[in-house]
């Protein structure tokens, strides 16, 4: 396979994932590899974004003015609590790698059976996960580094400010603005090693069992050979799930919006006719409003899957023909070379 341009290689993994999804085509067959894509590749991991909820501390809770009020048993179930959170999360994420690695044999291989490709690449799939809990930790331990500076400042603006009053203006400026063009270097970070694990190293491992130093350092010669290429590969990478994505919002937004209030109608329907109930018909009012939220749950899952499975294909293929024209291992199995002709 010939080294195929960031911009060219659209094209051919487009044609890639319209073959692998549609042709033949089987609802069953396409729901399982359109879940597992987006399962495997999160639509996109740029996209991923998380939501934190804020309240108002309240006066009529409980409050602890000092450490010395704090139950031990309170300490001892906070401990047990994060580490089975981390234990399960932890195992959640091994899963999906696995996942990711049969995914992938799928994808190289143009196979839909996701069975041969979980046990197959079990081993490589597991160093894999271990490399990636690595650079986590070493992620996290660059961001806590970081943080240590402004941590100090917060600490010190707690300290400085009096009960009631409010806190220093400049100094809380002078810790609120350089926060932002590092919070924004900590995400291109965070981008490029996903891209660098996911979309080149990763079939290193799957495809030769290399070791991280191996994998790494086949992708470094290349990278450093094609500066250019790479770098915008690593652009398209990010902008394209996100125009896709946003092209389908577009698309889709006035058919949502009538499906959502079709579905809050009924429900709304459902429970103004049994708010006065009793008894079994009060039970049979809130099993209806259940069943019929489950049945909008359904639909809208089922409408994620139809549309983000095509996209988080067209995104692992994109990979896989851009690298595959770098890396002839994966390149010849992506487009097998075609047979010699025989000696006259």
């Amino acid at each position: 396979m010939r080294a195929i341009s960031a911009v060219d290689s659209v094209s051919p993994a487009i044609e890639r994932t319209r073959n692998f999804l549609f042709r033949p085509f089987s609802w069953g067959t396409y729901l399982k590899l359109g879940l597992v894509a987006i399962v495997t590749e999160g639509i996109g991991s740029n996209l991923r974004s998380s939501s934190h909820s804020g309240g108002h501390p309240s006066d009529h809770g409980p409050m602890i003015h000092s450490l010395a009020e704090i139950h031990p048993g309170w300490v001892a179930a906070a401990v047990a609590a994060l580490l089975l959170a981390f234990i399960f999360s932890a195992w959640i994420y091994y899963l999906i790698t696995r996942l990711r690695f049969a995914f992938f044999h799928c994808l190289v291989h143009t196979t839909r059976e996701i069975r041969p490709g979980w046990w197959l690449l079990r081993e490589p799939a597991t160093r894999f996960f271990w490399m990636n809990v690595g650079v986590g930790v070493c992620y996290l331990l660059f961001v806590a580094a970081i943080s240590i500076p402004f941590i100090s400042g917060v600490l010190r603006l707690v300290r400085e400010t009096p009960p009631g009053g409010s806190p220093n203006l400049p100094l809380l400026l002078s810790l609120a603005l350089p926060i932002i063009p590092i919070i924004f270097l900590l995400v291109v970070i965070a981008v490029l090693l996903d891209v660098l694990l996911r979309d080149w190293m990763l079939p290193h491992y799957a495809l030769e069992d290399a070791s991280a130093g191996e994998a790494f350092s086949a992708v470094w010669s290349r990278v450093m050979a094609e500066k250019r290429e790479f770098f915008v590969y690593a652009l398209l990478r990010l902008i394209l799930p996100a125009i896709a994505m946003f092209a389908v919002f577009i698309v889709l937004l006035i058919p949502g919006l009538i499906l959502a209030g079709a579905a809050a109608a009924v429900v709304y329907g459902i429970h103004s006719g049994f708010a006065d109930a009793a008894g079994a018909a009060a039970v049979v009012g809130v099993l209806l409003q259940v069943f019929f939220g489950v049945v909008a749950f359904a639909f809208a899952l089922l409408f994620g899957v139809c549309i983000g499975g095509p996209v988080s294909t067209s995104v692992r293929e994109y990979a896989l023909v851009f690298y595959g024209g770098r890396y002839r291992r994966l390149g010849d199995l992506l487009y097998p070379p075609a047979p010699a002709a025989p000696a006259a």
